[in-house]
């Protein structure tokens, strides 16, 4: 058993600086671990006592009988590391430590917790700054929380690992007055070793855990986090994530369009997608959707049926369906005709959905004979139940006939209770049927459970390029010129062009290219030259001189540096425009794709994909990408309109994304926008473009 198991599950337990009052946070985990049940052995270590209760009170760590599985810790900062160093020294397995004051508070508390490490050697810590952990698969809490006072928690699948100590708390008590089971709990907080990665795994390996909820604030080691989501979901145990810290107050672009289109919080969005974490938008469905994917059931499609014997709730619940991508259709003929003959009369609306059958709140046998007929229609993939007032009178009723029909079928079955009636939802939870006090929470939980079925690993790409020659490359930014030929060596090609540095030389370059041009300064030091006045389109080569010479005098006078260098590009027509980027951020880099131009920045239809730990994207990633879009219908032939070379940007991408794996951490940003997506058959064209090398 390693120390992390030995963490969930320790057969002794010594409490440091333990209080013989249980009012008191020290006192309450030798009160907690008496009132659970804990069956192994308790150590309660104080030298001002001689007992807690019936349990003998050891002077130090040093006098303890036998070397404990696990310590709680509960001195302040400084005297918790001379606790560890001796746990550490008696072959303890792990050391949960509570206080607070360590990098939470600043530079020296990051002092001590560089102490705490130091001091405990080889064994793990649990902390510091945190509530411990509640084990209720084995009746084994570790822990302060004041949410322990209370007598009963259901125990279930469900495996929570919080970054907040009082969420711990919180996520408890909820869970416990919803009548939602929850198997493991743990509060990982300052995670000075043990970590958020850490206990997923655990939970992976956890036979009492079938659904892993995170609380997280941020992800200290991606790559150990991407491993453990990937043991997660071969183990088959889904994870719902709720990360705060969404706002991008923050974000800031550095010379690219791409880093303040792709914030921080959008590469979170980016890794959970792709590692299968169903993000939890709001706090409540940090429950709501794990409550019901641990019934195990599974939702294979997006049609979904209602019923009801209220009117009122079922539009409700139909309308947040159908704005979140539901579809709620009227019963096909045969499941009409079968919900006809359980209630005969006109009094029931069977032809349309929601279904309202209106005694079935009153009638269990009615209810069982409805929820049957609409379990095994081939119209439905799951069935919301919509609980009215009725139910108040005899829940145990209805909920008996709802569970009456469960082994029937595994489409999902949920419940929006309609009256406010919290003892009937934790009822309903607690016979399988997770219910919910709203109906936004029907629809998001069933759009989580829709993603748990249909996600898929991301392609990877078998076929590993030949690396480009870079070694020529010079630090810095690149300008214009120079970072397009960069991205032609990767295979994506940009317009005819020249480079000039005078008004005949312009005139010039124009005529030899035809037809209409743009006209662009060329610097590697004013890298957004429509800001600055910098970029003309639509020039006649007649014009070409004297626009030249109009540009050379605004962009002196608004960046205060007259261009030497210009380029004459060939006028591109007849494409859409996107932006294809990458961006670094702690979680990895990604690349984006985006509608491009100088709006990209205002309409931010744009997404994300990381880069595998080696390599660039698949091609299906790619497309992936490109559908993903608001904008994908211009792409797709809209309204009659030409339709996009996607194949040819789906290869733009592939290459670009290879770029950016080629140059690692040589690459600080780069970026093409736009880059023109023309009509099929004729390819893509990198326009402009930004490189920046390290």
């Amino acid at each position: 058993m390693n120390a992390i198991a030995r963490l969930l599950k320790p057969r002794s337990v010594a409490v440091i600086g333990a209080s013989g009052d249980p009012t008191k946070t020290a006192g309450r985990p030798v009160a907690y671990l008496r009132k659970h049940g804990f069956a192994g052995e308790i150590f309660p270590v104080n030298p001002k006592l001689d007992s807690i209760g019936e349990l003998r009170c050891y002077r130090d760590i040093a006098s303890l009988p036998s070397v404990p599985d696990v310590g709680i810790v509960l001195l302040g900062a400084e005297r918790a590391i001379g606790a560890v160093r001796e746990l550490a020294a008696r072959g303890c397995a792990a050391a949960i430590v509570l206080a607070s004051g360590y990098t939470e508070t600043g530079a020296e508390g990051a002092r001590r917790q560089q102490q705490l490490i130091e001091a405990a050697g080889a064994m793990r810590i649990l902390g510091p700054n945190t509530i411990g952990l509640v084990n209720l698969t084995e009746a084994i809490v570790l822990s302060a929380t004041g949410a322990l006072e209370m007598d009963h928690f259901d125990v279930g699948s469900i495996g929570v690992v919080s970054q907040s100590g009082g969420i711990l708390g919180s996520l408890l008590s909820r869970a416990a007055a919803r009548g939602i089971g929850l198997s493991k709990l743990i509060s990982t907080s300052n995670e000075a070793d043990l970590e958020l990665a850490d206990f997923v795994d655990a939970l992976a390996d956890d036979e009492a855990t079938q659904v892993i909820a995170l609380y997280v604030e941020t992800i200290r080691n991606p790559d150990k986090f991407r491993a453990a989501a990937a043991k997660a979901a071969r183990a088959g145990k889904p994870i719902v994530a709720f990360k705060i810290g969404r706002s991008e107050a923050g974000a800031k672009a550095a010379v690219s369009h791409t880093g303040a289109l792709a914030g921080a919080d959008r590469m979170y969005d980016a890794l959970f997608r792709q590692l299968g974490v169903i993000r939890a938008q709001t706090f409540s469905e940090l429950l709501d959707i794990p409550a019901a994917l641990a019934t195990g059931r599974v939702l294979r499609g997006n049609r979904i049926a209602v019923l009801t014997s209220t009117g009122g709730a079922g539009t409700l619940v139909s309308d947040s369906l159908g704005m979140s991508g539901f579809d709620t259709p009227a019963p096909d003929e045969q499941t009409a005709a079968a919900l006809r003959a359980l209630q005969p009369g006109d009094q029931a609306a069977l032809d349309r959905n929601p279904i309202d059958v209106t005694l079935a709140g009153l009638q269990p046998d009615l209810l069982r004979g409805a929820i049957r007929t609409l379990l095994a229609s081939p119209s439905y993939d799951a069935l919301t139940i919509i609980v009215g007032s009725s139910s108040l009178a005899m829940p145990d009723l209805m909920a008996g006939a709802i569970q009456d029909c469960l082994p029937l079928s595994d489409k999902p079955v949920i419940a929006y209770v309609s009256p406010h009636a919290p003892t009937v939802g934790a009822l309903l939870t607690q016979r399988g049927v997770p219910a919910f006090a709203a109906a936004e929470s029907c629809t998001a939980v069933l759009a989580g459970m829709l993603q748990a079925h249909r996600w898929q690993p991301p392609q990877v790409d078998a076929t590993p390029a030949e690396p480009v020659p870079t070694d020529d490359l010079a630090a810095g930014s690149l300008d214009e010129a120079q970072a397009k030929a960069l991205f032609a060596r990767f295979g994506i090609g940009g317009p005819r062009e020249f480079i000039v540095s005078t008004p005949q030389e312009a005139e010039r370059a124009a005529h030899e290219l035809g037809g209409r041009v743009v006209l662009k300064i060329l610097s590697d030091q004013i890298l957004h030259k429509s800001d600055v006045g910098g970029v003309a389109v639509n020039v006649e080569p007649e014009q070409a001189a004297a626009r030249l010479r109009a540009m050379s005098d605004e962009v002196q006078a608004k960046a205060g540096v007259r261009p030497e260098r210009f380029l004459v590009q060939q006028m591109v027509t007849g494409g859409t425009e996107l932006i294809l980027g990458m961006h670094r951020d702690p979680l990895g880099t990604a690349i984006l794709l985006g509608m491009g131009g100088v709006t990209a920045e205002l309409f931010q239809d744009t997404t994300l994909r990381l880069l595998p730990p080696s390599g660039g994207l698949s091609r299906g990633e790619a497309l992936e990408m490109a559908r993903a879009l608001k904008m994908w219908p211009l792409l797709d032939g809209f309204r009659g309109r030409a339709k996009a070379d996607v194949g040819a940007l789906a290869d733009a991408i592939v290459s670009f994304s290879r770029m950016v794996a080629q140059l690692g951490e040589r690459l600080v940003e780069a970026e093409i926008n736009p880059i023109f997506v023309l009509p099929e058959g004729r390819g893509v064209c990198a326009a402009d473009g930004v490189v920046v090398l390290r």
